[in-house]
């Protein structure tokens, strides 16, 4: 009720008026819910021990590997499984567990940052369009028909030929197309949302358009938004090694899983450990990084969540 007296009462200038839902505080809980459902499926919750054990491994690989990544010795070569070399060595005596502990910090940094620029970009331009429209959204909307009539490892390989080799040459090169599914889904989420009461309220009380977006709209499809994050992952961790292996990805000083199992290839059946030991932790992450993905696209689905 508004005091006798207090005057013409300006759009926007009583937000007490309008139930704003305050995300923040519950973000805490949020995740500890999240936690405890992930940690009851039991697939789901060994997918997320396998998840933090790689990540504590790259963030611990300088205290983990007995030896320098790039360090060579040459009397050890191809050196099998032993107390002394765990994984064996590869063709110039490098220690193969020393380096596919290095090589999960490329493949981690690679999907998180590319998953973070797409997201970021993605996001931004599918809810302002959807918003907004007239013709910054036909533009992006041209822009993602153009980028999907090429195929997602080509459109890479030829971005990686015009950069060149380099750590965040692949970020830019996998983000260039990879946020086309966050535009799209924000997009949709977004127009879903657009029509709803609490967003016609927020215009209704003069709210401006990026605060509705940021305020309201956002926290409503950010569910959405991270469970394809984490789904999508994998998928760039994958294209990271896919071009590492065909030697236009990370350059060859840095130690990568795609280059590592591209180096031991020549030497397969003498020598398995060199492409055979990075191929199965890219493939146990990978698959890590799935499970728990869908464990926690359940969780987050309204249809099947638990209350």
């Amino acid at each position: 009720m508004i005091p006798a007296g207090a005057g013409p009462v300006r759009a926007g200038a009583m937000p007490f008026l309008y139930p704003v839902r305050r995300h923040g505080g519950r973000a805490l809980s949020s995740l500890g819910r999240l936690a405890a459902g992930v940690a009851r499926e039991p697939v789901g919750g060994a997918a997320a021990v396998v998840v933090l054990a790689y990540i504590a491994g790259a963030a611990l690989a300088p205290v983990i590997a007995p030896y320098s990544p790039t360090a060579a010795d040459l009397a050890a070569r191809l050196a099998p499984p032993s107390p002394a070399h765990w994984f064996g060595t590869d063709a110039l005596g490098r220690d193969v567990f020393s380096r596919t502990i290095y090589g999960a910090r490329v493949s981690l940094l690679v999907g998180l940052l590319t998953v973070g620029l797409c997201v970021a970009i993605g996001t931004v331009l599918g809810m302002a369009g959807a918003y907004v429209r007239g013709w910054p959204d036909a533009a992006a909307a041209r822009t993602v028909e153009l980028l999907q009539a090429f195929p997602y490892l080509i459109f890479a390989v030829a971005m990686m030929a015009f950069l060149g080799p380099g750590f965040w040459n692949v970020i830019w090169a996998l983000a260039l197309k990879g946020w086309i599914e966050f535009y799209r889904l924000a997009r949709g989420e977004t127009l879903a949302q657009a029509g709803r009461e609490y967003v016609e309220a927020a215009r209704a009380m003069g709210y401006p358009a990026s605060w509705i977006l940021v305020s309201e709209i956002l926290p409503n499809i950010a569910n959405t938004v991270t469970v394809v994050a984490l789904l999508r992952l994998g998928y760039f961790m994958v294209l990271e090694a896919s071009l590492s292996f065909l030697g236009i990805g990370i350059p060859p000083g840095i130690p990568a899983w795609g280059s590592m199992i591209s180096e031991g290839r020549n030497v397969l059946f003498i020598a398995w450990w060199v492409s055979t030991i990075p191929g199965l932790a890219l493939l146990v992450l990978v698959l890590g990084v799935n499970l728990l993905g869908e464990r926690i696209r359940e969780i987050l689905d309204p249809h099947t969540a638990s209350e």
